[in-house]
């Protein structure tokens, strides 16, 4: 019988092994190394009631299938549920809750995240509760009797704040509710929340599972056997489902995911220590200073501190010389692709958050936001360095 996203690798392979081979076997008509794209809609059946597994494309898809086995077994949970885009495997997920129930979410969540559970999702008698999560006394207060969820971002977008996922795993399931995690900031080469008890993964896998800034995805892992039929029903139920070229091309991705996680994390390092340095830049928000609030959870948490920083220049006119004058940094918004992007979270990213909130957060008209690439640092540096020139002193 079919089984939608299950893990069948049963081996002790190592992290860059299961990125090139989980969830994929030469195709068995031609020996083809590579997963064929299935561009396909229906499956025709061998005769009433008998097929190969697979009946109709939004139900099933073997580049799918393959994609969704090959990132479950990089985060390490049982099956993957693959979605057309990020916010649509966060949408899967409320799908869990029912009218009443209570979330309490990462209040520096990312602004589509916050857009879809403020605005949307609270006209089904939702409730949600924003609170610093990097503070587990806070956390804890906010649990109620309906809560069922602890939605957690670690890193925070844009201000970086940590979450120590152990402590929230066993403070969640102290109180029955399943711990959700949002790992697209780090990605599963710094950090595996399974591992640290989480319940549920979510990836928008357009960042950098995909890594190439060519497909719009989402993805969620399961673990509990409960989840995982819940949302293979939903995923068949909802149809938002990851095309099959989508899905080969974030099958690309993940097999260089671990080359491309050692050029971000080197290059999101320098460029934190580089903006540290300099005269006009306020303040650089990255898990991997010294200066950091949480540098030493960050160092028992994560496998490096990722390509993903911001840095504060006081003003929207400083941060808007600097975003008009880069030409090797694009402005744009996105993260996680090859190529180093940067942006103003306040109009871009977090636009939709109230400008209280933003002011509340930390998310100011002077915060730049940069997702480093692989590109050569000292071109990196150079650039940056040519548009902080422009900002008057």
């Amino acid at each position: 019988m079919y089984r939608s996203g299950i893990v069948k690798l049963k081996t002790n392979a190592r992290f860059s092994t299961i990125c090139l081979h989980a969830g994929q076997e030469p195709d068995p008509s031609t020996g083809a190394i590579i997963t064929p794209i299935y561009q396909t809609s229906t499956y025709v059946q061998e005769e009433l009631g008998k097929h190969k597994g697979f009946e109709y494309g939004r139900t099933q898809n073997p580049t799918r299938l393959a994609v969704e086995r090959n990132i479950a077994a990089i985060e390490r949970g049982k099956a993957g549920f693959a979605f057309a885009s990020g916010m649509a495997a966060i949408g899967a997920i409320a799908t869990m809750l029912k009218s009443g129930d209570h979330m309490i979410v990462s209040d520096n969540t990312y602004g589509g995240t916050f857009r879809l559970f403020d605005k949307v999702l609270t006209r089904y008698a939702l409730t949600f509760s924003y609170v610093d999560t990097s503070t587990l006394k806070e956390v804890e207060r906010a649990f109620t009797p309906a809560t069922r969820m602890l939605f957690v971002e670690t890193p925070t977008n844009p201000m970086f704040k940590l979450t120590d996922l152990r402590a929230a795993a066993e403070l969640a399931h102290r109180y029955n509710a399943r711990l959700v995690v949002d790992n697209t900031f780090a990605s599963p080469y710094i950090q595996q929340p399974i591992e640290f008890g989480a319940d549920l993964v979510i990836h928008s896998t357009t960042k950098y599972l995909n890594g190439h800034s060519d497909s719009v995805g989402g993805i969620v892992i399961a673990v509990r056997e409960d989840d995982i039929e819940w949302l293979r029903f939903v995923q068949n139920t909802e149809g938002a489902i990851l095309g099959p070229f989508d899905s080969w091309l974030v099958l690309r991705g993940t097999k260089t995911l671990p080359l491309r996680m050692i050029q971000h994390n080197a290059n999101g390092l320098a460029l934190a220590e580089y903006l540290s340095k300099h005269p006009k830049v306020k303040r650089v928000y990255y898990p991997g200073l010294p200066s950091h609030p949480q540098y030493e959870l960050a160092q028992r948490q994560m496998r490096g501190f990722g390509g993903m920083l911001a840095f504060e220049l006081g003003s929207l006119e400083a941060a808007r010389a600097v975003l008009n004058s880069v030409r090797l940094h694009a402005l744009a918004e996105s993260l996680g692709g090859v190529e180093t992007l940067i942006s103003h979270p306040a109009t871009m990213t977090h636009a939709s958050v109230p400008p209280e909130r933003r002011s509340a957060l930390g998310i100011t008209d002077g915060l730049v936001r940069i997702s480093a690439g692989i590109e050569d640092i000292d071109d990196l540096k150079d650039d940056l360095g040519q548009a902080l020139d422009c900002v008057a002193a």
